[in-house]
C-alpha cells in the first residue's frame, strides 16, 4: 500500500513585501494557465457526498441570532467537559500534573506508546476478556480518531471495501474514501432497537470485504447490543472472513436494562480490532488519548501482517502527548468507581429527560429510550411543520430562532432523522428540549 502525503507551506503575509524585485517578475511559463501541473487532489478527497459533522456544526453556529440575549444550548455534539456536573476525576488530573511536574515526559515517547501506558491499557481491558492482552497488543494514539485512521490504513488496498453502519460516524466514511476503500452501508433497524441487519451483512460482504464496523454503546444512537446479538455478528464476521472493528470510544457508558458487553469478547471467534480512549468515560476529549488494541488469541492478524502494518502506519504519523500518555497507569488504575457511577446516574437522567420530553412533541418520535453512550436518534416528520422541508432546514432555523444546536440525521446517514446529544447539565437539557417543543408548536401546521 502506498500512502500519498501532499503539502505546502504558506510564508506569512509580511515576508512578502522582502521579495526582491527580480523575484517579482516571474517567468510567463509559471503563470496560471500556461503549464499543465502534474500534482491531482487525491480521490478520496474530492467532493464528498455528505456534508462533515464539522462542517454542518459551524454552519449551525454561524446560523445563530446574535441579537438573541439567551445562552445558546448546545445538544449537536458531545463534549460533556463544558459542564461542571462532568468535570473528570481528580485523580486523573493529578496523575497528569505530576507527569508534567517530574520533567520525565518533555521528550518524544516510542511510535507505538510508553510501555507502562501499553501494559496498564492492556491490564485494564483484560477485566472483561476471556483470553489475556499483552502490552504489546496495545497501540498508543491520538484519540480513536487517530485509531479510526491507522485501521482503515492497514486495511484499505486497491478494490477493497468495508461494511459501515447506518446511521453512523462519517469520521470512518472520511478516512475509507481517504484510503481506496468502497463503502457498503448496512442498516441499524430502529424498530428493533437499532440492531445490526445481518442479512443485509451477508448480502454486502463478497471477497474484497476486509472489515465491518461495530459502535458498542451507539454512536449515534445510544442503543447498546445485547450479548446474543454481538456473538452473532461474530460469528457472521468470521463465516464471511472479515476483521471486526469494534469502536468502543463509550465503553462502559451504558444505563439501561441490556447490561454492557465489549465487542473485544468475542475475540476467539473473529479477529477484532479495538478502538477506544480516555475521552468519554474520563470527559477530557481534549487530552487526545486512545488505543488501538489487537484482539487476535488465534494470531489471525499477526500472520496476514496486519500488526506489523499498524507499527509502520504510527511511524509516520504524530504520536500522543508524552507526559498525558505517562499519566494513564494511574489514571486506569486508580480512579474510583465513584467517579463513574455519578456520571452513569447523571447519563441515565438525562436520557430519561429526552427521552420524556422528545415524546411530548408530535412532530418527533424516539424508537427507543438511550441505555447508553451520550446521544439519541429522533425521528422528524417535517409533513407536520410549515416552511420545514426536511431535517436540514430543521436544524437552521432552530439554532436562530431559538439557540439551539442539534444535528440533522442528514449527516450521519438518515435524512430526516436529528441526533441530540443529551450529555449537558440536566436544567440545560430541559431547556433546550423546552426551546425545541415551542418551535415545533410555532412551525406547527394549522389544521
Amino acid at each position: 500500500m502506498k500512502i500519498w502525503l501532499f503539502g505546502a507551506l504558506k510564508a506569512p503575509k509580511h515576508r512578502f513585501s522582502t521579495l526582491s524585485s527580480a523575484a517579482k517578475h516571474v517567468d510567463s511559463k509559471m503563470e496560471s494557465g500556461s503549464k499543465k501541473w502534474g500534482f491531482q487532489v487525491k480521490q478520496g478527497m474530492k467532493g464528498a457526498s455528505t456534508p462533515t459533522v464539522r462542517g454542518v456544526l459551524y454552519m449551525l453556529m454561524d446560523s445563530l441570532n446574535k441579537e438573541d440575549n439567551r445562552a445558546v444550548i448546545p445538544l449537536a455534539h458531545g463534549d460533556p467537559s463544558h459542564f461542571p456536573s462532568f468535570r473528570t476525576a481528580a485523580v486523573a488530573e493529578d496523575a497528569v500534573i505530576h507527569s508534567l511536574r517530574s520533567a520525565k515526559y518533555n521528550c518524544y515517547a516510542p511510535t507505538i506508546g510508553l510501555p507502562a501506558a501499553r501494559r496498564a491499557v492492556a491490564e485494564y481491558l483484560n477485566h472483561d476478556l476471556p483470553y489475556k492482552l499483552s502490552p504489546d497488543d496495545v497501540y498508543l494514539t491520538s484519540g480513536c480518531h487517530q485509531a479510526i485512521e491507522t485501521a482503515l490504513a492497514v486495511l484499505g488496498r486497491p478494490g477493497a471495501n468495508i461494511l459501515l453502519p447506518r446511521p453512523g460516524y462519517p469520521y470512518y466514511e472520511a478516512c475509507a474514501s481517504y484510503n481506496g476503500l468502497e463503502i457498503r452501508h448496512f442498516d441499524l433497524l430502529p424498530d428493533k432497537g437499532w440492531a445490526v441487519d445481518l442479512n443485509a451483512i451477508e448480502a454486502l460482504a463478497d471477497d474484497n470485504t476486509v472489515a465491518m464496523v461495530i459502535i458498542n454503546p451507539g454512536n449515534p444512537c445510544g442503543n447498546v447490543f445485547s450479548y446474543e446479538h454481538l456473538k452473532k455478528v461474530a460469528e457472521t464476521a468470521r463465516e464471511l472472513g472479515i476483521v471486526v472493528i469494534g469502536d468502543e470510544a463509550y465503553d462502559k457508558l451504558a444505563f439501561g436494562s441490556t447490561p454492557y458487553v465489549p465487542m473485544r469478547v468475542f475475540g476467539p471467534t473473529v479477529p477484532i480490532l479495538t478502538l477506544g480512549s480516555i475521552s468519554k468515560r474520563w470527559i477530557v476529549p481534549g487530552w487526545r488519548i486512545g488505543w488501538l488494541v489487537t484482539n487476535d488469541p488465534n494470531g489471525i492478524l499477526r500472520n496476514s501482517g496486519i500488526t506489523e502494518s499498524i507499527t509502520k502506519i504510527l511511524e509516520i504519523s504524530s504520536d500522543p502527548t508524552t507526559f498525558v500518555q505517562a499519566a494513564i497507569p494511574e489514571i486506569l488504575e486508580n480512579t474510583k468507581e465513584d467517579f463513574f457511577s455519578k456520571n452513569i446516574c447523571l447519563l441515565r437522567e438525562a436520557a430519561d429527560i429526552c427521552y420524556t420530553r422528545v415524546n411530548e412533541i408530535p412532530c418527533i418520535t424516539c424508537p427507543k429510550k438511550p441505555e447508553g453512550s451520550m446521544a439519541v436518534m429522533v425521528k422528524l416528520n417535517p409533513s407536520m411543520l410549515e416552511n420545514i422541508d426536511d431535517d436540514m432546514e430543521f436544524c437552521v432555523k432552530l439554532a436562530k430562532e431559538e439557540s439551539v444546536l442539534i444535528l440533522p440525521g442528514v449527516v450521519l446517514g438518515l435524512k430526516n432523522w436529528l441526533r441530540i446529544t443529551f450529555a449537558v447539565e440536566p436544567s440545560c437539557l430541559e431547556e433546550g428540549l423546552a426551546r425545541i417543543k415551542a418551535f415545533c408548536q410555532r412551525h406547527a401546521k394549522k389544521h
